[in-house]
């Protein structure tokens, strides 16, 4: 398999999506988005609030590396990553369901525009006053007894759902 080194892959062109995870509080779950994001090289991830940051073991377990090849930052808060990426020209889409929600599936994106995901805690999911000031919610339908998916396999879904739509 032919695999970009680190300097490769940081020099690479990137698809025109950031990754913002709010409050996400398991390391394991913040690694394998990581590794989500270095796998459809987005553009950078934004770790928020109580969201663990590198290095750190438990990162590193499910990163594998990956912690070192995406772009990431910490910021205090999500409302102030999302305010950041609003004005660099993103358009900012919560994943969590919401009333008028977009289902995931229907949701095309427009040529020449960058997105910015949000990602909420476990528990409490992403934050009302971030879905506030989001530009939309996407959600994925979901037909079982359970309301809700893991955060790092939600975020899979979406970084590859979107990813495919833009190319």
């Amino acid at each position: 398999m032919k695999r970009l080194t680190v300097e490769q892959f940081r020099e690479a062109e990137k698809l025109p999506v950031a990754v913002v995870l709010d409050d996400v509080r398991s390391m394991h779950n913040v690694g394998s988005v990581l590794r989500t994001a270095d796998a459809f090289r987005v553009s950078e991830v934004v770790l928020c609030g109580i969201t663990g940051a590198p290095p750190h073991p438990e990162i590193h377990k499910t990163a594998l590396g990956a912690e070192e090849s995406v772009s990431w930052r910490h910021e205090a808060s999500a409302v102030e990553a999302v305010d950041d990426l609003r004005r660099r020209g993103y358009t900012i889409l919560a994943v969590e369901q919401a009333e008028g929600s977009t289902m995931l599936h229907e949701f095309r994106p427009e040529p020449g525009r960058r997105y910015a995901l949000v990602f909420g805690n476990e528990v409490k999911g992403v934050a009302q006053e971030v879905i506030d000031r989001s530009d939309a919610c996407l959600e994925i339908p979901q037909h079982g007894t359970k309301h809700s998916l893991n955060v790092s396999v939600t975020a899979g879904i979406v970084i590859y759902s979107v990813a495919l739509a833009m190319t």
